[in-house]
């Protein structure tokens, strides 16, 4: 399998991906974590886990995920806050008939909610 590097200024150091990865979800999906409380909206996807070690070390062992999958960045929200998540697709679930995210970055990034999913805002794309 093809590989690629990449540096990852979270990690602080190169990534070794495949060149090719397939992701479940795509960047405006509205998504919920498998087993917490919370849900939010896609906005970056990382090939592979691109965090810090220190991170990755901090999930308990028995929930510890793979690091070859693809791991969101979510604008996420809970019933008592908002925050950005860093979540494994193994741990996500599509939440598209739950409504818009009431995350407070979400304007900054996204045109509308339409259709169970956001649209990124133009001047952002590429």
């Amino acid at each position: 399998m093809a590989r690629s590097h990449f540096f990852s200024s979270q990690a602080g150091r190169n990534i070794n991906a495949p060149r090719l990865t397939k992701s479940r979800f795509g960047i405006g999906e509205v998504v919920r974590h498998r087993l917490l409380d919370f849900r939010g909206v896609v906005f970056d996807i990382d090939p592979v886990f691109a965090n810090s070690e220190e991170w990755y070390q901090s999930i308990p062992e028995d929930m510890r995920p793979p690091r070859e999958q693809p791991f969101y960045h979510l604008l996420a929200e809970n019933e008592e806050t908002s925050y950005v998540a860093y979540v494994s697709q193994g741990n996500l679930l599509d939440d598209s008939v739950g409504g818009p995210v009431d995350h407070p970055t979400v304007p900054q990034l996204f045109e509308q909610f339409k259709n169970g999913r956001y649209r990124m805002r133009r001047s952002l794309t590429h």
